[in-house]
């Protein structure tokens, strides 16, 4: 009788135990229906965020190339605008864009060697202090994040006394030297990006690896870790590139001239070139975010191939 009774009261606490443990599993498999509509509403507020995102984007843009195409004060369709800009002659609309082309000329030399030095900066001291201490990597991160917390123009009262040094004692007054104050302000971008590379890869363990192999620590650096790395170079040269391309305050404040500075100028005798000009630079600014996802994706399958 004892023996019966217990074996009854564990058949109940197992029935008592499966129960919610099927409960659960049941609950858990959801209807194809349901799923469906789920899938289907998701998509939906996808589709939906998107959308106002590409007119919260896409707007403003019209706006400027019906201003570029339309005279403000007679109402008059014309092309002549793009026309000056691809011709290189504003005349017939009263600008002059020899301005232009000098501003635009300096901005690109100035991607150029703010680029070369950025990279001859952080690149090989931000691969050490990831090997060597990772105290010293959070304290490097500290100072290339600061320009993120001062404006612009508060870094133009620092380096305005020295570059007045610079042109008048040891250096010219050529917009070339603005490369070292966009070297300071492309250093948090950059820094993120070159980071983001160390991080997804084994640095530590490559480099032991190959120092194994009798491998000298140059030819790991250029061997071994900088094909790991390009991915991530290219990104924040890319990013580098756009902070240059898209600078004002520092030129404008120090009396130099850029691409921003000749826009703002020209902008005083025609806005209508000025508008235009500044449609292709924010154009050229995504074909190189365009370029970048296109080359990533062609190292990932080559990677994968071989």
């Amino acid at each position: 009788m004892a023996v019966n009774t217990i074996a009854a009261v564990q058949d109940a606490a197992s029935t008592t135990a499966t129960t919610p443990t099927t409960a659960v599993s049941e609950q858990s498999v959801m209807p194809p229906q349901l799923r469906a509509m789920r899938v289907h509403k998701q998509r939906i507020i996808k589709t939906a965020i998107l959308a106002v995102t590409l007119l919260f984007l896409g707007v403003p843009l019209l706006c400027m190339l019906i201003f570029t195409m339309r005279h403000p004060l007679s109402g008059r369709w014309s092309l002549d605008p793009w026309k000056a800009i691809f011709t290189g002659d504003g005349s017939s609309l009263g600008a002059d864009l020899s301005t232009l082309w000098s501003g635009l000329g300096t901005s690109l030399a100035l991607c150029v060697v703010t680029v070369i030095i950025m990279l001859l900066l952080l690149v090989p001291v931000m691969v050490i202090a990831h090997i060597r201490s990772h105290r010293t990597e959070r304290v490097i991160e500290w100072v290339a994040t600061l320009p993120l917390t001062i404006p612009a123009i508060v870094l133009v009262v620092g380096l305005g006394p020295i570059y007045r040094w610079l042109s008048a004692d040891v250096l010219s007054t050529n917009p070339i030297w603005l490369c070292f104050a966009y070297a300071i302000l492309v250093m948090p971008y950059a820094f993120r990006a070159i980071a983001v590379g160390l991080n997804s890869i084994d640095v530590l363990t490559l480099c032991e690896a190959a120092r194994s192999l009798g491998t000298s620590w140059p030819r790991v650096f250029f061997r071994v870790l900088m094909p790991n790395l390009w991915q991530s170079i290219l990104s924040a040269s890319f990013i580098s590139i756009s902070v240059v391309l898209g600078e004002y305050t520092v030129a404008s404040l120090l009396g130099r001239m850029n691409l921003q500075v000749a826009l703002y100028q020209l902008g005083q005798s025609n806005s209508q070139i000025s508008t235009a000009m500044s449609l292709l630079a924010l154009l050229f600014g995504v074909l190189l975010l365009v370029s970048l996802d296109l080359i990533s994706d062609a190292m990932r399958r080559s990677k994968e191939e071989h």
